[in-house]
């Protein structure tokens, strides 16, 4: 009885050849691929993670003997949980970085074109985007809703976007900053550094 290994594979593969994507899964083609072939595109986790608790996978799981319906919805939190902890300590570290380190490395190297300050370039400008930005980035995590997946939703929409637009800057700075100010290892610090 059955089927040998090399057919029961032959015939899974064949079932579910539509789902197999051989391409770039970052590329914008993914999106309009998965579209075409009727697949989600959960790009982020609290997409994902509300289809944990679908009735599909309540009973995917079920029937599978993996979780009971109620370990489900008991599972689905503590992973909103742990994303939601693991963003605000993120958050909390960027500030802290900004504040104690970044901004002050800023106004250090701001203080050395007193003297003739058409030479700083884009320092200023850039020095007190880090500065504005990072307040936005303290009055949103001010904001954010206290239910888990709420949550979850508001840190990956709305405050992620906000620290990307830091990283930038502080990208930027890294560019502009004299070497010995600048407070963090630089990527080729941390890449080639084993060289030296």
């Amino acid at each position: 009885g059955g089927m040998s290994h090399r057919d029961a594979v032959a015939k899974m593969f064949k079932e579910n050849r539509h789902v197999i994507f051989t391409g770039n899964g970052y590329s914008s083609e993914w999106p309009v691929e998965a579209k075409k072939r009727g697949l989600p595109n959960l790009h982020n986790t609290p997409l994902a993670l509300a289809t944990f608790t679908s009735d599909k996978a309540k009973k995917l799981f079920s029937e599978m003997g993996i979780f009971t319906p109620e370990e489900c919805d008991a599972k689905q939190e503590v992973l909103y949980e742990n994303y939601c902890t693991t963003l605000n300590v993120e958050v909390a570290t960027l500030i802290d970085m900004m504040e104690t380190s970044m901004l002050p490395a800023c106004a250090q190297d701001m203080a050395k074109f007193t003297a003739m300050p058409k030479l700083a370039g884009e320092r200023q400008s850039t020095y007190e985007s880090i500065f504005t930005e990072t307040e936005k980035l303290k009055q949103l995590f001010e904001k954010k809703p206290h239910d888990l997946k709420k949550e979850a939703e508001y840190l990956c929409d709305t405050v992620k976007p906000q620290m990307v637009k830091i990283r930038e800057l502080v990208d930027k700075a890294e560019g502009l900053m004299e070497r010995r100010l600048y407070p963090f290892p630089t990527y080729e610090e941390m890449v080639y550094s084993h060289h030296s």
